[in-house]
C-alpha cells in the first residue's frame, strides 16, 4: 500500500490549530563530493567465454516480456507456479514467517516439493518461451532460521565477539548445507552493515561498530556459503548463492532510525560502511541487496552513482543487484507498482512481494516505450542469467536436496555451540565468582533462562521472532537446559524459578542457594520494530533490576546472563550483579553458556571466556553513538574489552545511575507506540467494565463479539501501524499503559506535544476522547470526535496536541499511568501510528491551547 498524503491538522475544541512542529533533523552535509576514494577492482571470477556466449544466445531468444519477467521477485504467498510459468518470473522469496502451504511446521520435504514445483514451471516451454530457472531467496541470516528444526547460530553481533574468521566460514558452510536440503538456492546473507548507533533495530545483524572486523568476516562468510572462487566447491550445490546486504550505509543512519538517512562524507561511506562489500566482492559474492536507507538524502534503490558507477563499474561487480522488500517505492516519483527510476539507476531485480503483477505490467510498458532502455534491460537480465548459470541452476544441481541427517545435525549444532562459547563476553567478575562449581546449590532465575525463543531473537521462525515456544525448537537447548544437565551430572542441585523465589524445601539442606544465575534481556524484534529512543534497558519498568536486588538483599551472589541484540545502558543492573556476562543472542544451542560459566565435576575450567567486545559499551545513557575512533571516546567497556578467568579486574558497584535520556544536550522523543509499543508502555484493550486484555501478536480482540479489534497494518512499512475498530456495542478503549507510574514532567519543561499519525476509515458516530491518565483518581480527557469527522477517508494525517492541554484538563505528569488512551462510545474505525511525546513540538501551538 502506498503511503497516502500526509497533512498536519490541529486539535479543535480544546487545542484548536495545533500542528506538528519543531523539526530537529540536523542539516545534511554538503560534502557529497564524489571523491576518488573507491578502489578499482576486477571481477573476482574471470569471465567464462562459453558462459558469456550462452548468455548472449539466451538473450537473443527471449522476448521483451520474458526479459521483464526476470526482473521480478515475488513472495511465495502471492505467486503460484502457474504465475511463474505464465510471466517467466526470475525469482521468488519467502519472507520471514512465510512457509510452504502457510504451515509453520512445514517439513523439509514440503519446502522441496514447493521448490520443485516452481522450478518445473520456470522451465516449461509449452508457450514457446525460453526455459530460465527460477532462483529462490531466503533470509537465512543465522542458520536456516525460517525452518523449524534448523540449527540456529548466534546472531552476527555475537559472532563479532568471537574474533574467529575460520568459525565464520564453517557457519556459512553449515548454513548453506541446511538451506540446500530444502531446495532453496539463494540466501540473503551476510549482513555487512557497520552499526554506528546502538538505537538501530538491526544492530544485532552487524558484526561490529568498526570496519576492521567486517573485512575478514565478510570474506569468510561468503566463502562458506558460496565456496571458494577457483575451486570445485564454488556454487557446487553444497554451496549456494550468497547476498551481501544492504548496500550501502544502512548502519549509519541518523539517530539509528532504520531506513533513515546516512549523513556522512563519501570517504566515510567508502572506508567505514563499504568495508564488508570490498571483501565480499573479492570473495566473489554473486548478488548484492540494495538498502532502504538514503545517503545524504538520496535513496539507495535509485542511486545511479552508487549502484552503477561505484558498485558495478569501479568495484567490478558483475553479479546482480536485488532490491529489498518493496524498497523501490521510496525512490522519489515511484510507487510499489511503478519504478523505472530504480532499474535505470542500476537495480537489476525488484523484490516486490505482493504487487508484482502491476509492477510487471508497468515495467514492460516502460521497456517497450524506451523509458527503460534496451541496453539497460539486457544488462540486468544478463547479470541475472550469469548468476543462474554459474550456480548450475539450469542443470538443477542439487546434491543435498531432500537428504536426511543434515538439517539440525549434531555436527552443525556442535559448531553453533562452539560459537556460543566463543561469543560470550565477561564484563564483570568481582571476587572471581565465575566459574561456578556445579556441585553446589544453584538457583536459575529470569524469564530468558528457559526460553529458546528469547535467546534466539528476531528472524527466528517468524519475522520478529515472536509467537514461538520451546516446542518450536526440536533438538535445541535453553540456557537452563545446559546448566541443569551439568549440575545434575556433577551431583549438585539446581532450581529453576523465573521470579527467583525458593522455599526451605527447594534444596536438600533447607537453606538458600549458593549462587543465583539470572538470565534476562531484550524480547525478540527485527528491523525498525527494534529501533529505540533510549538505550536504557527496561526504561521505566526495571522488573529485572528488582529481581537482582531481591536476591542481593538475601546475600546471594548474583551472576547476570544478559541477552541482547546490542550494548545497552545497564549500570543499575551491573551494580546489582557480582558477575555479568554479555551473551548476545546465542540461538538454538543455549547449553554452550554452561560450558563456560561452570567447571566440570572435578572443579576444572571447561572453557575460558575468549569473547571480546566488537561494540563499545556505554558508560552514560546518552552515549547512543559510541564508536572506538570517535573524539572524546569514553565508554564503560571499550571496544576489544573482555575478561577471562585469569583477570583480577574489579568493577565498581557504584556506576552512575542517572538515566535521563538527553542526547547532545537534547531530550529525546518519548516513544509510546512506533511500529509496536515501546518500553515501558504496553498496549491493552479495555471493553466496558471487563478487565483489560493485552494486545499481543498482530491481531487481538476484546472478546467473542469483537466489540473492539486491534490489527497490525502497513502505513509505510510492514506492520508499522495499528487499525482499531470499535463496533459500538459498548463503550471501550485502547490504552498504552505502563506497569508503574512514570514521571514525565521533563516533557512539560521541554514544551512537548503528543503527536501521532491517524487515518479515519469509518467516521465516529459517538463521542471519542483522548485520555492521559495518572492513576485511578486522575485523568485528563480531550474530545476528538469533531477532529476525526473532518478527516478525509484513507488519508494519513499528523495530529499534534500540546501536553499543556492535558495538564489544564487535570493530568499530573509526575505519575502518568496511561500515556494515551483512545475511547469511543460508538462505531469507529481508526488507524494510528507513531505515537510520541515530542519535545519542542508544542512551541507554535501552545498559544492556541484553550482550557
Amino acid at each position: 500500500m502506498s503511503f497516502g498524503k500526509v497533512v498536519s491538522v490541529g486539535i479543535l475544541l480544546i487545542c484548536a490549530g495545533l500542528t506538528a512542529c519543531g523539526d530537529d533533523t540536523p542539516p545534511k552535509p554538503t560534502n557529497n563530493e564524489r571523491t576518488d576514494t573507491w578502489p578499482r577492482l576486477a571481477p573476482a571470477l574471470p569471465r567464462d567465454p562459453e558462459l558469456e556466449a550462452r548468455i548472449e544466445s539466451l538473450l537473443a531468444q527471449m522476448s521483451i516480456e520474458e526479459k521483464v519477467g526476470q526482473l521480478i521477485q515475488a513472495e511465495i504467498k502471492y505467486v503460484t507456479p502457474e504465475d511463474v510459468r505464465k510471466y517467466h518470473l526470475g525469482s521468488i522469496l519467502n519472507g520471514g514467517g512465510t512457509y510452504p502451504n502457510n504451515d509453520k511446521f512445514a517439513s523439509p520435504q514440503d519446502w522441496l516439493a514447493m521448490a520443485d514445483a516452481y522450478y518445473e514451471a520456470s522451465m516449461d516451454t509449452s508457450d514457446g518461451g525460453v526455459a530460465i530457472p527460477i532462483i529462490w531467496g531466503s533470509d537465512a541470516v543465522h542458520g536456516h532460521n525460517n525452518l523449524v528444526g534448523a540449527t540456529l547460530f548466534p546472531h552476527n553481533i555475537g559472532l563479532g565477539a568471537t574474533r574467529d574468521p575460520d568459525l565464520i566460514r564453517r557457519i556459512g558452510e553449515a548454513t548453506a548445507r541446511e538451506v540446500a536440503v530444502t531446495g532453496v538456492n539463494w540466501t540473503f546473507a551476510p549482513t555487512v552493515a557497520v552499526a554506528r548507533d546502538d538505537r538501530w533495530g538491526r544492530t544485532y545483524e552487524s558484526y561490529s561498530e568498526d570496519p576492521e572486523i567486517l573485512g575478514p568476516y565478510a570474506e569468510q562468510m561468503i566463502k562458506g556459503i558460496q565456496g571458494e572462487v577457483g575451486s570445485t566447491s564454488f556454487l557446487d550445490g553444497y554451496h549456494l548463492v550468497s547476498a551481501a546486504k544492504h548496500f550501502v550505509g544502512d548502519g549509519g543512519t541518523t539517530r539509528g532510525r532504520d531506513r533513515g538517512d546516512t549523513q556522512v562524507s563519501e570517504k566515510d561511506l567508502a572506508e567505514i560502511h563499504a568495508a564488508g562489500y570490498i571483501s565480499a566482492l573479492k570473495a566473489g559474492v554473486q548478488t548484492i541487496m540494495a538498502s532502504f536507507n538514503s545517503w545524504n538524502g538520496e535513496r539507495l534503490h535509485g542511486h545511479a552513482y552508487l549502484l552503477t558507477e561505484v558498485l558495478k563499474n569501479r568495484l567490478g561487480f558483475d553479479g546482480f543487484v536485488v532490491g529489498d522488500w518493496n524498497g523501490h517505492r521510496f525512490v522519489p516519483g515511484c510507487t510499489v507498482e511503478s519504478c523505472p527510476q530504480a532499474i535505470n539507476a542500476g537495480l537489476d531485480m525488484f523484490m516486490v512481494p505482493s504487487d508484482w503483477k502491476a509492477l510487471y505490467e508497468n515495467t514492460l510498458a516502460q521497456a517497450k516505450s524506451g523509458e527503460i532502455s534496451a541496453e539497460r534491460l539486457n544488462d540486468a537480465v544478463s547479470r541475472i542469467l550469469r548468476v543462474k548459470l554459474r550456480a548450475g541452476l539450469f542443470e538443477r544441481n542439487q546434491p543435498l536436496a531432500g537428504k536426511s541427517g543434515i538439517l539440525g545435525s549434531a555436527e552443525h549444532r556442535a559448531i553453533a555451540r562452539e560459537a556460543v562459547r566463543k561469543s560470550l563476553v565477561l564484563l564483570k567478575n568481582n571476587g572471581g565468582l565465575l566459574p561456578l562449581d556445579p556441585r553446589g546449590k544453584i538457583l536459575v532465575a529470569g524469564d530468558a533462562a528457559d526460553n529458546i525463543a528469547k535467546q534466539s531473537g528476531g528472524w527466528t521462525i517468524s519475522w520478529q521472532g515472536t509467537g514461538n515456544t520451546d516446542e518450536d525448537f526440536p533438538g535445541a537447548t535453553s540456557i537452563y537446559d545446559g546448566i541443569r544437565d551439568a549440575v545434575k551430572k556433577a551431583g549438585g542441585e539446581v532450581l529453576l524459578s523465573v521470579d527467583g523465589t525458593y522455599t526451605k524445601d527447594s534444596f536438600s539442606d533447607g537453606g538458600k542457594p549458593d549462587v543465583a544465575i539470572v538470565v534476562y534481556g531484550e524480547d525478540p524484534y527485527a528491523e525498525w520494530h527494534g529501533d529505540l529512543a533510549s538505550i536504557e534497558y527496561q526504561l521505566g519498568i526495571k522488573t529485572d533490576l528488582a529481581l537482582l536486588k531481591k536476591l542481593k538483599a538475601q546475600n546471594i551472589p548474583v551472576v547476570s546472563i544478559f541477552i541482547s541484540g546490542r550494548p545497552l545502558w545497564v549500570n543499575k543492573e551491573l551494580n546489582a550483579s557480582d558477575a555479568f556476562v554479555a551473551a548476545w543472542l546465542p540461538g538454538s544451542e543455549g547449553a554452550g553458556i554452561a560450558d563456560v560459566i561452570l567447571t566440570d565435576a572435578e572443579g576444572n575450567i571447561q572453557h575460558d571466556f575468549t569473547g571480546r567486545l566488537s561494540f563499545s559499551w556505554p558508560r552514560l545513557v546518552h552515549q547512543t553513538v559510541l564508536n572506538r575512533r570517535d573524539e572524546n571516546y569514553d565508554p564503560l567497556f571499550a571496544y576489544g574489552y573482555g575478561l577471562n578467568y585469569g583477570d583480577q579486574t574489579q568493577i565498581s558497584n557504584n556506576l552512575p545511575e542517572d538515566g535521563e535520556t538527553y542526547v547532545e544536550g537534547r531530550l529525546e522523543d518519548a516513544w509510546l507506540l512506533v511500529s509496536r509499543p515501546r518500553s515501558p508502555w504496553q498496549l491493552f484493550i479495555a471493553d466496558a467494565d471487563k478487565a483489560p486484555l493485552p494486545v499481543t501478536g498482530n491481531r487481538a480482540s476484546s472478546g467473542s463479539d469483537e466489540n473492539i479489534t486491534v490489527a497490525s497494518i502497513d502505513m509505510e512499512s510492514q506492520e508499522d501501524a495499528r487499525l482499531i475498530h470499535w463496533k459500538g456495542l459498548r463503550d471501550g478503549s485502547v490504552q498504552l499503559v505502563a506497569p508503574k507510574p512514570q514521571n514525565l514532567n521533563r516533557y512539560l519543561k521541554e514544551n512537548a506535544a503528543l503527536t501521532m499519525d491517524i487515518r479515519v476509515d469509518q467516521p465516529p458516530e459517538g463521542p471519542v476522547d483522548a485520555i492521559i491518565a495518572c492513576g485511578d483518581d486522575c485523568a485528563a480527557e480531550l474530545p476528538l470526535q469533531g477532529l476525526l469527522q473532518q478527516q478525509s477517508p484513507d488519508t494519513w494525517s499528523n495530529v499534534s496536541i500540546d501536553l499543556q492541554c492535558f495538564v489544564r484538563a487535570g493530568a499530573d505528569f509526575s505519575r502518568i499511568s496511561s500515556g494515551l488512551t483512545l475511547r469511543s462510545k460508538g462505531p469507529l474505525s481508526l488507524a494510528v501510528a507513531n505515537i510520541k511525546y515530542v519535545p519542542g513540538a508544542a512551541e507554535s501551538a501552545e498559544l492556541k491551547c484553550r482550557g
